[in-house]
């Protein structure tokens, strides 16, 4: 089993869950991050971190966010590993708990 970051990270990408992390698992996009899931070690440690309340276990992953399990896997593989915080976007606080932003997704 692997963690899963979900639609609400879309437009904040917090990254009080980077910092936590004990192995280089979080990739960073333009407005999301996302979980390699190779690299990720099951530990949990980041769910209670994300702000956003957007990183579940693969196997708890809300059934309309499905396709979240493959986009992390797929997003990964382009986007380079982030290892630190950064200061989340400008205008996250505003879109926290907007539904359904995978159309904001910037790849």
């Amino acid at each position: 089993m692997t963690f899963v970051v979900t639609d609400n990270c879309i437009k904040c990408k917090y990254t009080d869950c980077v910092d936590v992390c004990p192995v280089d698992c979080f990739h960073e996009g333009p407005n999301f991050l996302v979980i390699d899931p190779d690299e990720c070690i099951d530990c949990s440690i980041c769910v209670p971190e994300c702000p956003a309340e957007a990183i579940y276990a693969e196997d708890d992953v809300p059934q309309a966010q499905i396709q979240f399990i493959a986009l992390n896997a797929e997003l990964a593989k382009q986007w380079p590993v982030l290892a630190e915080k950064k200061d989340s976007l400008p205008d996250a606080d505003d879109w926290n708990g907007t539904p359904d932003k995978l159309q904001h997704l910037e790849r």
